[in-house]
């Protein structure tokens, strides 16, 4: 499997940012796993448009492109630090939608009204959903056609 973005770009993309120690830390091979989770993670999301080539493996290029936009390619990156620092969506939810928990008699109550879309859709990390949300479909935004 070949990432949306490789070890070197990400690594690159990181130099821009502060407090990447889990990316800077992490061997190539976490990176690159990662990376693929990243990848995978993304291809499971609904985006506008079609494939640049049906027959092609992942969801992007897209439409006439021949190169993954670099937004994706960011998501990507984001996505798999995230991962390497320990970001997991399915923790995420539980430990958000915790309203109280108590000591004495160990209860817990949960509150799972809101939970941030980003997480719902298996991506941890706000920031990468800031990358792909442009390219995605609006699941309010319903277009119907008559067939003849």
């Amino acid at each position: 499997m070949t990432p949306y973005i490789d070890i070197t770009d990400a690594n690159e993309y990181f130099l821009t940012r502060y407090n990447v120690d889990s990316w800077d830390e992490a061997s190539d091979v976490d990176k690159l796993r990662t990376l693929c989770e990243a990848t995978t993670r993304i291809d499971r999301l609904n985006f506008i448009g079609k494939k640049n080539d049906q027959d092609q493996e992942y969801q992007f290029p897209r439409y006439d492109d021949t190169t993954v936009p670099i937004d994706i390619q960011y998501a990507c990156a984001e996505i798999a630090f995230a991962l390497l620092d320990g970001i997991e969506p399915e923790r995420e939810i539980e430990l958000l939608s915790m309203k109280s928990q108590g000591l004495a008699s160990a209860r817990s109550t949960y509150d799972r009204t809101f939970v941030p879309e980003h997480l719902l859709a298996g991506i941890p990390s706000s920031l990468a959903w800031q990358y792909l949300k442009p390219y995605l479909i609006d699941p309010e935004n319903v277009t119907i056609t008559r067939a003849t």
